[in-house]
């Protein structure tokens, strides 16, 4: 058996056949992990997610900001944006039954024999695994429970500082902002949520990468994510990033992560395939 994590994939449902065909995959044998983001900007949304869910048990995946929207949308608390990709799933006979399967993933997920966990996005560096975590299941069952309250007050920047007495919406509003959208923080541990791009590439002095922000608290297993098409593939002892911009003509990554030393396997982005 081999255990694959594989990056965005955002709607780009034919190159998800060829890497799977170029890793060999086999739903009897091997395991993928989708760090999420299975939809939208593409343009076979529905295939993917389709193709993602008949796997089965073989797929684990984690919710990204793409396929919460896909949510917000279809319970009609956000509106459809001009650059969305996400018709056919809202019209097709099995949506029901597609979003209730999406409802249900998990915002992390954790594997304590391989010692690695899987996230969108990242982690507040306020967070030990323990706090990520019990937050992760908070949110979930509240979005299991009451989808609808759950998306009319999800939106926002604030609060940008974990503080273990937030309540509330606001305390919701933040434990899927660190899973779904962060990318930097600040000298203070606040999270800067507008800033998107490239480490490499000017940022304001103040900002660095959530997965290296002084004194965090969360090391321990490695973190695989997505989410960060700007970084682009990096791995060290912590964290290893996976979205390589598939969508917005990269190519789709797959890494092998039940074996030390693997080299990352791509495909390239179609043409027809970039918005």
């Amino acid at each position: 058996m081999a255990v694959y994590a594989i990056g965005d994939i955002q709607g780009c449902d034919r190159e998800l056949g060829d890497l799977l065909a170029k890793i060999k995959f086999s739903a009897d044998r091997d395991r993928l992990w989708f760090v999420g983001d299975l939809v939208n900007r593409g343009p076979e949304s529905l295939q993917a997610l389709r193709r993602i869910r008949a796997l089965g048990d073989a797929a684990i995946v984690t919710l990204g900001n793409h396929d919460l929207h896909l949510l917000a949308v279809a319970l009609g608390t956000a509106r459809l944006r001009s650059d969305d990709t996400l018709d056919d799933i809202l019209s097709a006979p099995d949506r029901d039954s597609l979003l209730q399967w999406l409802v249900s993933r998990p915002l992390l997920h954790e594997d304590p024999a391989l010692n690695l966990c899987m996230v969108h996005a990242g982690f507040a560096p306020q967070w030990d695994l323990p706090t990520a975590r019990s937050c992760a299941r908070e949110f979930e069952s509240a979005l299991q429970r009451d989808p609808e309250r759950v998306f009319n007050h999800l939106y926002g920047d604030e609060p940008d500082r974990w503080n273990d007495a937030l309540a509330g919406v606001e305390r919701l509003r933040f434990i899927v902002n660190c899973f779904t959208r962060l990318r930097y923080v600040d000298a203070d541990g606040r999270l800067a949520l507008r800033a998107k791009g490239s480490p490499k590439k000017t940022q304001a002095k103040s900002l660095v990468p959530w997965f290296e922000a002084a004194h965090a608290r969360w090391h321990g297993a490695r973190v695989i994510f997505g989410h960060w098409s700007t970084l682009g593939f990096f791995s060290n002892s912590r964290v290893t990033a996976l979205d390589t911009g598939c969508v917005w003509g990269g190519s789709l990554t797959a890494l092998q992560i039940d074996i030390h030393g693997a080299q990352p396997v791509h495909v390239g982005c179609r043409a027809s395939s970039v918005p």
